[in-house]
This record gives structure tokens, sequence and C-alpha cells, in this order.
């Protein structure tokens, strides 16, 4: 690759200005001879949800009606014809696929991260079950209600349960390099860097970067500060696919590429085996908040102002006490426990009651389980000026001495952290939100960071999921303010998922 790109810095550049569809160039004949990732994961997705729906339709059927021959009638000008449900649930699964494939559900842009996958997959069931029961309504179709009622849930449940079963052993090809974009950085130096590190931070993205093309980049071996190689300018793109057998290209920036460029480079490109993709220079804005609208041909990006609607409060508190209380009763049994061995195994009070900042700064008791001697606190401040983290707001003692060893084991699987519980069901907490923090960390805060004021803090959250105890300060602000400001409730129940996950699979980053 290396020869490849000196090769490209020392020949002439060459233009790109005819239309793929008239010239093949040596990109598209690279890209002809690679695997069709794309194609053969879209295979995969297709046969398995053939598989599960035959299953879940069928099923239903043999179980509401048994092997017999029940049918469905059909009343038109007082005459009855009838359909036998083997004919009709298998009527159901063809229009059943054939939502999910007008829905888009299998896209490679969506495969891998996010949950657009998960509700197109929702959404276009719920549309289909929605149209049969219209037209069963208008046509006099009687159809058994049980059949359906159970055939839409159980189908949703389990198309969702194998698309998340797929999209694991996805992130898991894609963290060996494969089934992933090869992608080639268009953009100044500043720029392809700054994205690269940003596609890195996800690799379950499916992005790899393997090559640059910079203004300015005929002499550099490298983008400087990455060890991504330079394939010479943006006149040298065409060569820099076939060098690379990239198949996408990213321009990063658009400073020093004129308009006519970039069309350039997107008629070079072949269509379906190659992509264009544009990276604008915002970051952490998700997908609710941005809207294109094309003007006069130039496509405008809005990004929306974050903030929360009445509806969306309302619909946040009703989920977090719905849940919260759930979640009370069904582990009381364990509180009672954990409460008895806290009492029983060293001196002190069953809760520890910790002064932290709320939303907006207001100051509140947080509850938890006891999980160190009596009198910690007075000990913190020693600890962390011996440990050398002092000055930054993020109080965590590495192999800290005051925890019990009762205290590790609920530590470790978050067992402490329930009477938290209580605090979402008095107002003051939230089931999902930033990491609440002591006066004391909130004084350290930037003007940034106290953004995460503006939502109630949570017993868990975006940072909690990503890394436990090993996400630095500036990752976990960067994360919280992630969560602040595009917050949903769909990205609160995938949180809550998560950490259950996490819960019940500590590993070593929990402490």
């Amino acid at each position: 690759m290396r020869d490849d790109a000196h090769a490209l810095r020392t020949a002439d550049p060459q233009r790109i200005a005819r239309p793929a569809s008239v010239t093949s160039t040596p990109a598209t004949t690279a890209m002809k001879k690679t695997t069709p990732w794309r194609t053969s994961y879209q295979r995969r997705l297709f046969f398995s949800d053939f598989i599960a729906l035959v299953w879940v339709v069928f099923g239903t059927q043999i179980t509401w009606f048994g092997f017999g021959d029940a049918a469905v009638i059909i009343s038109e000008d007082h005459r009855f014809n009838v359909v036998s449900y083997w004919v009709f649930s298998a009527l159901l699964i063809v229009l059943w696929m054939s939502a999910l494939a007008l829905g888009d559900t299998r896209s490679h842009r969506i495969i891998g991260t996010g949950a657009t996958e998960y509700v197109r997959v929702a959404d276009a069931s719920v549309r289909l079950f929605g149209l049969i029961a219209i037209v069963a309504f208008l046509g006099q179709i009687s159809l058994a209600r049980g059949f359906l009622l159970i055939s839409l849930p159980l189908g949703v449940v389990v198309l969702l349960l194998e698309r998340w079963l797929w999209r694991q052993w996805l992130v898991a090809k894609r963290s060996q390099g494969g089934y992933s974009a090869r992608v080639l950085l268009v953009g100044s130096e500043s720029s392809v860097a700054r994205i690269a590190r940003e596609l890195a931070r996800a690799p379950s993205a499916g992005y790899q970067v393997v090559g640059a093309c910079l203004p300015e980049g005929r002499h550099l071996e490298a983008v400087p500060g990455t060890d991504i190689p330079v394939f010479g300018n943006v006149d040298t793109i065409d060569r820099a696919l076939a060098a690379t057998n990239a198949d996408t290209v990213a321009i990063t920036s658009t400073d020093e590429l004129p308009p006519d460029k970039v069309k350039q480079i997107s008629w070079s490109l072949e269509t379906g085996q190659q992509h264009l993709v544009l990276a604008p220079s915002i970051t952490d804005v998700a997908g609710p908040r941005l809207h294109t609208r094309p003007v006069s041909g130039l496509p405008l990006i809005h990004v929306e102002t974050p903030r929360y609607s009445a509806g969306q409060r309302l619909l946040k508190r009703t989920f977090d006490i719905f849940v919260a209380l759930v979640c009370i009763i069904v582990t009381s049994p364990l509180l009672i426990v954990i409460a008895a061995i806290v009492k029983w195994t060293s001196p002190g009070p069953v809760l520890y009651r910790s002064e932290r900042i709320g939303q907006h700064g207001a100051p509140f008791h947080m509850l938890k389980f006891r999980s160190m001697r009596q009198d910690a606190d007075k000990e913190l401040a020693a600890l962390l000026l011996a440990q050398g983290t002092s000055t930054q707001p993020l109080f965590k003692v590495k192999n800290d001495p005051r925890i019990t060893r009762v205290g590790r084991f609920i530590r470790k699987y978050s067992i402490d952290e329930l009477p938290q519980l209580f605090n979402v069901i008095g107002g003051s907490m939230s089931l999902v939100g930033p990491r609440p923090q002591i006066s004391a960390e909130v004084a350290l805060y930037t003007d940034s960071a106290h953004r995460r004021l503006l939502a109630k803090p949570g017993i868990t959250g975006l940072w909690q999921v990503s890394g436990r105890s090993d996400v630095g300060w500036d990752e976990a602000v960067r994360l919280d303010l992630y969560y602040v400001e595009n917050w949903t409730l769909l990205n609160d129940i995938v949180i809550i998922f998560k950490t259950v996950k996490a819960v019940l699979i500590p590993g070593e980053t929990a402490r």
C-alpha cells in the first residue's frame, strides 16, 4: 500500500470528470473482484426473516386452530367464500416479507449500529397489520382476532431478536476488520484526522479508513498525527480507489473542493458498488435533530436546538415511575436480604445518604446500600491527593481501601444502586441520565460540562454502559452531553437493556 501511495504521489494527476456510466475506471475493475459483503449480509437477513415468520405465523395458526382445515370467511353480497387459513398464513408471510422489503429494513446504511433498523422492522410490521385490519373491516372478512393479536407482537419480537443476533455476529466480524466499508477520506489534513478518529470510536458502524487524498497531499507519506497513508491529491481519487480497494469516498471538508469537483467525484463512482459520503464538521448530534432540506440544489442540513417538550417530560416521568415501581416490587426480597447482610457484616447504617447535585444544580440526597466503612468520606481527599486525581471532576479511587468485603461484591454487580429506585419515585433522579456528582466535582466543571445539569441524574446512563469505571472524564462528559442533547425514550430503553447486560456480565471495568 505504501508503494502504491508513493507511485500516486509521483505520477501526474488524472482528471476524473467523466461519468462512470460512460467509461470504466481502474477502481471499477477492482470493485468487481471484491466480495459484496452488503449483498451477502442482506441475503442472510432475508432468509432468516423468512424462517422467523414461517415459524411465527404457522406456529400461531397451529396453536390457535390445530392441524385442522380452518377457514377465513369472506362475505360479499350475501354470498360466502371460504379460504383456508393455510393459504391465508402463506399470503401473510409473503405480505410481511414484502413490507420489510418496502420499509428498507435491510439497507446497509442502517445495519450494525443505531436503533433505526429495529424501528423500521416494527414500523413495517404494524403498518401491515393495520392495513390488514382495514381491508378485513371494509371487505367484511371474518378473521380470528386471536390469531392476529398473537402473530403481530410475537412476530415483531422474534424479528427483533433475530436481527439483534445477526447484529452481534456483524459487530464481531467488524471488530476483526471484515464486513466494513473501506473508506477513502478526502479533505484537509485536520478534517481527515478528526473524521478518522470519530470513525475509529465506533468500529461497529462499519467504516474502515484505508487512505486519504489531500489537496496538498502530494508530498506527504501519511496524514499528520495518524498512520493513514496519503494517496496523492484530489485529482487522483480514481487511482487511489483502485490502490486501496476502497468502496466509499468520504468528503471531510469542501473548503478546497469546488462544487463541480464534488460532482465529478460522484460521477466517477460505480452505481451500487461505490458510495459517496459527505461528513460535515458537526459531531455528537443524533438523527432526530437532523433534517435535510434541499433548496435550489443545496442540501441544507437543519440542526434543531435541544429541547424537552411538555409531552416528552411527561413521557419520561411516567416511564420512570412505572419501571421503578415494578423493579422495587420484583427486587424487594433482594433488598431485604442485602440490607440484613450490610447491617450484620459491618458497623454503621444500612443506607448511605450522599449529597449530590441534581437537575439545574439543585442538591439532593442520593440513597445507596453502604459499601464502605463508616466515615469513609473523611478519607476521600487524602486518597485522591495520593493518587494524583484530586483536580479531576471524576472522583474514583483505584483499589479503594475503604470498601468492605460485602461492599466489593454489591458494587461489582451494582446492587448497591438499587435504593436509588426510591430517588426515582421521589423525582430527584431518573432511571437514565448523567452520573450524579458531588458539589466538589461540579465545582470543577467547564462551561460545556455544566450542560449535564439540564437533565435529571440517572441510576444508569450512556457512559455507564460504555466502559463503566474505565471511562475517562472527557469521554464521560461527551457521552453525557450526547445523551442530554439527543434524548429519546427509545434510547432510554436501549441503555436500560445494556445496563442489565453490564450488571449480569460486569467484566473487569466494574468496581
